[in-house]
């Protein structure tokens, strides 16, 4: 128990670190942005009063370090600010981008572990036999195309060609819990790539721990076929694995701004995308500390559960 006390206390410690960096290079990367908010929003013909004006009210008119010390103020508060173009609260963005995103990310996410593991234990089950070199294949060859190609193919394919889908979320808003059938092409994209890698993943820890020798002292007092498989084998591919849904969930949360504009779904992804195309600064700031934050606390996590499982693996924390 000190020893995992331990190691939660450095990755806690380390996750604080991550986060106060996040913040910073989010400050840097958008100060760094080109172009002038105050002249993007006076208009096409800009009037040099009306940008001093715009610049004084966005209080772009002061020193860098002071604009990032009440944003830091702000965010320790829950205040992310207020939308440039809109005069909205930065708050209400993510608020309404996130119900589809997340919807998104919890069908994949609910598809995705009995898909994974399941090919991955069917695959190792069949060692170097035709459903092993079927099931890597198929998850090979699916791995390395491209999530927009892959998009483009089944919306021409079943869509355009078959009509047997929507072929985007237009007209549907974000209550798309309520057309089901405009979610299945989303799905299946955001589906493919996570699912090969991690069937891969479990399928060489099942394999290693198959033939490691503990399962075959198991085998020799009489135990089953599958209780080995699924007692004594598969708990050792879960770290791995665990690290892999981790990282997975940070891509459906936050890297899904090709598949959200190739279906136009409104999430957290369109959101960014006008942000930048309006130079809505505030808005880019706000969504990019949520990506960050969210992806400190989800490798925090699964390094965690890795260590529980495997205490002697030696979880770099």
């Amino acid at each position: 128990m000190t020893g995992l006390r331990s190691f939660v206390a450095r990755r806690l410690l380390l996750g604080v670190v991550q986060t106060v960096a996040v913040v910073l290079l989010v400050f840097a990367l958008t100060e760094a942005l080109p172009g002038d908010a105050a002249v993007a929003l006076a208009g096409d013909q800009p009037d040099p009063a009306r940008i001093a004006a715009i610049r004084e009210a966005m209080h772009l008119d002061q020193p860098a370090y002071q604009r990032l010390a009440d944003w830091a103020t702000g965010l320790l508060h829950g205040d992310f600010g207020t939308s440039l173009a809109s005069g909205r609260p930065v708050t209400q963005y993510i608020g309404d981008g996130f119900g589809p995103t997340l919807l998104l990310a919890g069908l994949t996410l609910a598809l995705l572990i009995p898909v994974g593991f399941g090919l991955g234990v069917l695959a190792a089950r069949h060692e170097g036999r035709f459903v092993d070199r079927l099931v890597s294949s198929v998850t090979l060859a699916v791995y390395a195309v491209p999530e927009f190609a892959l998009g483009v193919l089944l919306v021409t394919v079943l869509a355009l060609k078959l009509a047997w889908l929507p072929p985007t979320a237009v007209g549907y808003g974000t209550d798309l819990l309520a057309h089901p059938a405009a979610l299945v092409l989303p799905v299946l994209v955001l589906l493919s790539r996570p699912v090969c890698s991690l069937s891969r993943l479990v399928r060489a820890g099942m394999v290693d721990a198959l033939a490691a020798p503990y399962t075959a002292h198991a085998r020799r007092y009489g135990i089953s076929g599958a209780r080995v498989r699924y007692l004594h084998a598969l708990p050792n591919a879960l770290a791995p694995a665990a690290q892999q849904l981790a990282r997975t969930v940070d891509w459906l949360l936050c890297g899904v701004i090709v598949v959200e504009a190739l279906f136009v779904i409104p999430g957290l992804g369109t959101v960014l995308l006008n942000a930048v195309a309006e130079r809505d600064v505030p808005v880019v700031q706000g969504l990019a500390v949520v990506f960050g934050v969210l992806t400190v606390v989800l490798n925090l996590g699964a390094d965690l559960v890795a260590h529980r499982l495997t205490p002697g693996a030696g979880v770099a924390a």
